[in-house]
């Protein structure tokens, strides 16, 4: 798992700016959903990856733990995978075609089609009778044309994220500022994303804290999910 250490200069300018180091400490349960965002065997099986991601392996303890937390406190789990499709390597030409070589093209686009070897959830993830799962075709899942994803959580009365999976710093990190500009309260989970280096991982995170939203571990996270269940529907929680 990466070592997370955000600097103090940030966690200071954080403070300055939002008054408290956690701005969405007081998340209504009912409200947030996990995004579990491309925990999928293209990235994770190494004998079938077209992206290999070792640090993926060790989050998932604690992508289970938040999901679970989160589903016993009423809130919502989502399983977000990558999937190539015949329109997505069209109207996304640029990605495929410019910045990604044709063998490379080639195994990511057949690895990770619908029922392709890397499409597939990682086994080792606990998926939930009630969980649901959306495919995206870009990096991040809230932008036009990716997913259905936006549409399903309004319907679910959802204003708050939590953001978990893998890329930090490309799929997670892109689903997670989209989130943000299309105002929902976005945390990212620092020891349940994963990256290629810890300098990518902490980067991510440290942008992202600075601009977009907040960053918490998944023992902070799970605190606050079960005091504001405690509390009631709406009473949120400690603010620190």
């Amino acid at each position: 798992m990466h070592k997370v250490d955000i600097p103090d200069w940030v966690k200071s300018h954080v403070t300055a700016r939002r008054g408290r180091l956690h701005a969405f400490a007081d998340m209504d349960p009912a409200a947030t959903a996990l995004l579990v965002v491309d925990l999928q065997r293209g990235f994770m099986d190494e004998s079938v990856a077209h992206s290999f991601v070792p640090e993926a392996l060790s989050i998932v303890p604690n992508v289970n733990k938040l999901a679970q937390a989160l589903r016993d406190a009423g809130g919502r789990v989502v399983f977000i995978r990558m999937v190539a499709t015949d329109s997505a390597a069209r109207d996304w030409s640029v990605y495929y075609d410019d910045l990604t070589l044709p063998a490379q093209r080639s195994r990511r686009f057949e690895g990770m089609r619908a029922g392709g070897p890397g499409h597939e959830l990682w086994p080792d993830l606990e998926v939930g009778a009630a969980d649901l799962i959306v495919d995206k075709t870009r990096f991040s899942a809230f932008i036009e044309g990716s997913s259905d994803l936006e549409a399903i959580l309004r319907r679910e009365g959802i204003d708050t994220v939590l953001v978990a999976g893998t890329v930090t710093n490309t799929c997670c990190e892109s689903t997670a500022r989209d989130a943000m500009m299309r105002n929902f309260r976005v945390v990212m989970i620092s020891d349940a994303n994963a990256a290629r280096s810890d300098d990518a991982h902490l980067g991510a995170l440290v942008n992202f804290y600075l601009s977009f939203g907040d960053v918490m571990t998944t023992r902070q996270a799970m605190g606050y999910i079960a005091a504001n269940a405690a509390a009631g529907p709406h009473a949120g929680g400690p603010k620190k």
